[in-house]
């Protein structure tokens, strides 16, 4: 399936999680087996090319398609956690929100110093989040200069905010407005 054939999987949800929002929900992509694998496939072309040396996937849908592009590449799997989930001592990195701030976690001996690590998850909006994923694994000594995402919301400059920290930022798919 082409990429705009994966577009159309993709359910369009208003006023969620507030009005004046359009909720772009790719869980109708992922319960859908020829497109889920569709998807999978292109991203795992794009990390392939980039010469990923593993994956990381940001919780939670990026765990979703991130083991699923490393398991097909045979890469190992680093997952950027919400606090609390990790059992070992852990590197964190606390981050603002649209409303409030949050945390990501990472294990640190789940990288090695210099390893080529690509960030990938569900989608870009303000980017915040994937920010906080790139300094928290640099911090951890990845060298990461890719993010891949299935869905780019380019109006609210999350792509961007990447790219001005040296990320190169690639999506399958881009919806117009918020």
């Amino acid at each position: 399936m082409t990429p705009d054939e994966l577009k159309t999987l993709i359910r369009d949800v208003p006023d969620f999680p507030k009005p004046g929002i359009m909720f772009r929900d790719v869980t109708t992509l992922i319960g859908h087996g020829p497109g889920f694998a569709a998807a999978v496939g292109h991203l795992a072309e794009l990390a392939r090319n980039i010469g990923a040396g593993s994956i990381a996937g940001i919780e939670a849908r990026g765990f979703i398609f991130g083991a699923s592009v490393a398991a097909r590449l045979g890469l190992p799997f680093v997952p950027v956690r919400k606090p609390g989930k990790l059992p070992v001592p852990v590197l964190a990195m606390d981050y603002a929100l649209e409303y409030g701030s949050d945390t990501l976690e990472v294990d640190p001996g789940a990288i090695a110093q210099g390893e080529r690590v690509v960030v990938i998850d569900d989608l870009i909006a303000t980017g915040g989040t994937a920010h906080a994923a790139v300094k928290l694994l640099r911090e951890a000594g990845a060298d990461v200069g890719h993010a891949l995402f299935l869905v780019d919301l380019p109006d609210l400059g999350g792509a961007d905010r990447l790219r001005d920290e040296g990320v190169a930022v690639e999506a399958l798919i881009g919806f117009p407005g918020h």
